[in-house]
């Protein structure tokens, strides 16, 4: 019995020790904010429900670069920033713009992508070329984004605000509103897929950054070293060209 109960104390034992190597082996976890509405930076398989994306890709490599785990989690875009205030996450990458008024409540990483707005209009529409031509018009935007910012400086016009970026570009495909203001990835990504809407050169420019809290100082660093390795190695452009069709 003594022998019995002393191997029943040892298989625990090992039980535990196996158990506690897992838990100090693990990868810290990245967890990742993001609005998976916005292809092609993030956005979900429709029959699988897996996050795909460029930006997704790229905090993947990122992650792994950092030697940290990471995971996603699907917020509605006016949320991200409340979201990382609250500690939902550690980071939003969801092609977010650097702007002034977002460096008043968190921090950035270094840019890791170039973008400007374009105006979106039904393809056979020659009326509006420039911002100028959007004076006093309806104009569809996603709600909180640098294009309903750079709309609503627009005189007169009227800004339709829509919580997904696609709903924003339908409202000019079914005659709704005749422009759309949106970044110039999604303007070519859905272009694509439908052949009655066009857009035109951009009008800004601006440049995507990985949100962070101001307080974390050191995943800010961390962030930065591993962007900076995954574009040294040419990981980044591999992602890009996957994307984008080269760079």
């Amino acid at each position: 019995m003594r022998k019995l109960f002393s191997m029943l104390i040892l298989c625990m034992a090992l039980v535990l020790m196996i158990g506690s190597s897992a838990v100090l082996g693990a990868k810290p976890v990245l967890k990742v904010g993001t609005s998976a509405d916005f292809p092609p930076f993030e956005f979900q398989d429709e029959k699988t429900g897996a996050y795909l994306g460029f930006d997704i890709d790229l905090i993947h490599a990122i992650g792994a670069a950092a030697d940290m785990e990471v995971q996603i989690v699907n917020t509605a875009w006016d949320g991200l920033i409340p979201g990382l205030l609250t500690g939902n996450y550690d980071c939003i990458m969801s092609a977010m713009t650097i702007t002034d008024e977002r460096l008043k409540a968190v921090a950035f990483s270094d840019p890791y992508f170039s973008a400007g707005q374009v105006i979106v209009t039904q393809a056979g529409d020659s009326s509006i070329q420039t911002v100028e031509d959007l004076v006093g018009k309806k104009i569809s935007v996603q709600i909180g984004t640098t294009g309903d910012l750079a709309a609503s400086e627009i005189k007169g016009a009227t800004v339709k605000r829509f919580n997904l970026a696609p709903d924003a570009i339908q409202e000019v495909r079914n005659g709704s509103v005749p422009a759309c203001i949106i970044d110039l990835a999604v303007a070519a990504e859905i272009a694509n897929e439908y052949d009655d809407i066009k857009f035109g050169e951009p009008f800004t420019m601006e440049y995507y950054g990985i949100a962070i809290h101001k307080n974390n100082s050191e995943l800010i660093k961390k962030i930065n070293r591993a962007l900076a390795s995954v574009k040294a190695s040419g990981e980044y452009d591999t992602i890009y060209a996957h994307w984008f069709g080269g760079n």
